[in-house]
């Protein structure tokens, strides 16, 4: 045979390998459900992916020892740090109620200061004593609307490279 031949021959059917398309969407379907069932039958609601102050601290025994994320605003002149061992420590409060910190890391983000009501949401979990001891620590910087009027009432900016750190007099 030549190569014009088998160029010119039809060719075999070939056998598909693999799993059929119905096996397929099968098998995706079992991994989605299970998937779904394995978030579900968690000890905690997985859906819930953030608090705020009032709603933790309405009922702080059903938070307790739980990883979650709380929102509040931070309580003007609450921000204590110290040095040894390096820990931040404030208050976060809404529609009046009260949720200490702690945040036991020297380093905060440049936008967590004080006197400038920003909103905070920490992650972590809340002790037996009521205080929330958070892993990371998320300032909002309010809108450039707001922080507008502030400046034009005489606020400075939370990130005014001449404004005293916080913990600094």
């Amino acid at each position: 045979m030549t190569s014009e031949q088998d160029a010119a021959s039809p060719a075999e059917p070939t056998r598909k390998r693999g799993l059929p398309g119905a096996a397929k969407v099968g098998l995706v379907f079992i991994v989605l459900v299970g998937a779904a069932a394995w978030l579900l039958s968690g000890s905690d609601n997985p859906f819930v992916y953030s608090k705020l102050v009032h709603e933790v601290m309405s009922a702080p025994d059903s938070f307790e020892g739980r990883r979650l994320r709380v929102e509040g605003e931070l309580r003007q002149g609450s921000i204590q740090f110290r040095e040894e061992p390096c820990e931040w420590r404030f208050v976060l409060h809404k529609e009046g109620k009260e949720m200490p910190v702690r945040f036991p890391q020297c380093v905060v983000p440049d936008t967590f200061r004080d006197g400038m009501g920003i909103q905070v949401t920490v992650q972590g979990e809340l002790g037996g004593d009521g205080v929330f001891l958070a892993n990371q620590v998320i300032p909002r910087c309010p809108s450039k609307y707001e922080m507008q009027q502030r400046m034009e009432a005489g606020e400075e900016m939370p990130y005014d490279p001449n404004a005293p750190l916080p913990g600094q007099s």
